[in-house]
């Protein structure tokens, strides 16, 4: 099975390219509502070529936003592991047009690179596993284990209809373990099994001083500016430490054990490099961390934003009545975003200023995960990549947030296996967005290795 798979695999790899060149021109962005109707196209797309792959009950479910794919193939038999394979197919807008060097619609193959919106995230790296499956079933006509697919066209506008999908229907996605191609490499010779993810809480806040914005030479000096109170308790939120200083911010946080911070510090990170790309000339975090794990493994609180008052051209004297921030928190294993929008509404309302008001909206939240490293599933995966890269994978924490992933973990009760197959530059969110060749075939040659594998 697993050879006649992998030789399928590099004699079709022109139509898998053509396919996914069609895929990528289907302009699925869930952002913008003139889009709807090619949301709906492109899930369709799917579910036909789920069922032409000889995949059963292929579906586009309804939803209360944009349609959610699901298919599945459930033959391989009760003594073999179930996959539940998730992908996105809703990609982010084109804007600004004029920077792209080629219709991002209509891919295009430029020195090893395939140039379209969604080309690695995730349209290419999910298109991998129709590959896979296509490979499997016209050469052996089964595959080497269950599989169930979800595919959401929501991710990139927060997924607000995967969760309660998910809970709805706990019983038809019920596997053993879940595969996401949605990371990255970190170089083409180096893969990476990414093991946690970061959650996240995301607040407004709006400080109100007088019942209107007051003339400066009349009330200045005698009432409490609320830009000024607000900015006093923004700046109290960290001390000279980098440590945060809301009461029970750090209370569910697991400490990193030492042998995890050897693992951590086996990544390549570049300090000078990163200040580099980041146009600074010098780092600041929390005390006692390196700046690796203060990216990734570590909590935060930012300040994203702040306004209030004048702030047009020119001067004009006013106290204003109100003023506004927004604070978002990255969150580790364990973190509650919504007890940690409460501990921090809790601690502004209680160091502001006792003549100001304070009201909290929260805009945003979810969990992280943490991934067990020892399971049979991840060993398995360490096995793969090392056999088509020639190189151990490299583990590694995601400072930002996949939030379907504990969403598995919590509602399905299975971990997620994230077998990322693009690179750090390749320009996701912005123009001329793009996915490297080779790692799309590699990818397919991990894959069908990793289900043979565990399927054994």
């Amino acid at each position: 099975m697993l050879n006649e798979a992998l030789q399928y695999a590099q004699l079709h790899r022109d139509s898998f390219l053509t396919e996914l060149k069609d895929f990528l021109a289907l302009p699925s962005v869930s952002a913008l509502p003139e889009h709807k109707p090619d949301i709906q196209r492109t899930a369709q797309w799917l579910a036909e070529k789920f069922t032409s792959l000889g995949l059963q009950n292929a579906q586009v479910n309804p939803t209360p936003g944009h349609p959610i794919v699901t298919a599945e193939w459930l033959e391989a038999g009760p003594d073999k592991p179930t996959v539940l394979i998730y992908g996105h197919y809703d990609v982010q807008p084109i804007d600004p047009i004029e920077l792209w060097h080629s219709d991002p619609f209509k891919a295009e193959v430029r020195n090893d690179y395939l140039y379209a919106r969604g080309a690695s995230d995730d349209k290419g790296q999910a298109f991998i596993y129709a590959a896979v499956l296509e490979s499997f079933m016209q050469t052996s006509g089964k595959l080497p284990v269950n599989v169930k697919l979800i595919l959401e066209g929501e991710e990139e506008i927060g997924g607000p209809s995967l969760d309660p999908f998910i809970e709805s229907h706990r019983e038809q996605l019920t596997a053993d373990v879940a595969v996401i191609s949605d990371t990255h490499m970190l170089r083409p010779d180096l893969p990476c099994l990414v093991y946690a993810l970061r959650g996240l809480c995301y607040i407004q806040v709006e400080i109100t001083g007088p019942a209107r914005d007051l003339h400066s030479g009349q009330y200045g000096g005698a009432i409490y500016n609320p830009i000024q109170a607000l900015s006093e308790m923004l700046a109290s939120l960290k001390d000279h430490d980098g440590h945060i200083t809301v009461p029970g911010f750090y209370d569910k946080v697991v400490p990193l054990s030492e042998a995890e911070r050897k693992i951590l510090a086996q990544a390549p990170f570049n300090e000078q490099e990163f200040m580099q790309d980041a146009g600074v000339n010098g780092v600041w975090g929390e005390k006692g961390y390196t700046t690796k794990e203060q990216i990734s493994a570590r909590p935060t609180l930012e300040i994203n934003g702040i306004w209030g008052g004048f702030t047009g051209e020119g001067s004009k004297t006013v106290l204003p009545a109100k003023a506004f921030a927004k604070i978002s928190c990255r969150l580790v294993a364990n973190q509650d975003h919504v007890e940690i929008a409460e501990l921090l509404s809790q601690h502004l309302k209680q160091i502001a200023p006792p003549s100001v008001k304070v009201e909290i909206k929260r805009l945003h939240g979810g969990h992280g995960a943490l991934i067990k490293l020892d399971s049979k599933y991840m060993r398995a995966a360490h096995q793969v990549l090392q056999q088509v890269f020639d190189h151990a994978p490299i583990y590694e924490r995601e400072g930002g947030s996949i939030p379907v992933v504990a969403t598995f973990q919590k509602t399905l009760g299975i971990d997620s296996i994230m077998l990322g197959f693009g690179l750090p530059d390749d320009n996701l969110h912005s123009p001329n967005e793009r996915f490297y060749l080779p790692n799309f075939y590699h990818g397919i040659e991990t894959v069908i290795r990793y289900f043979v594998e565990i399927g054994k």
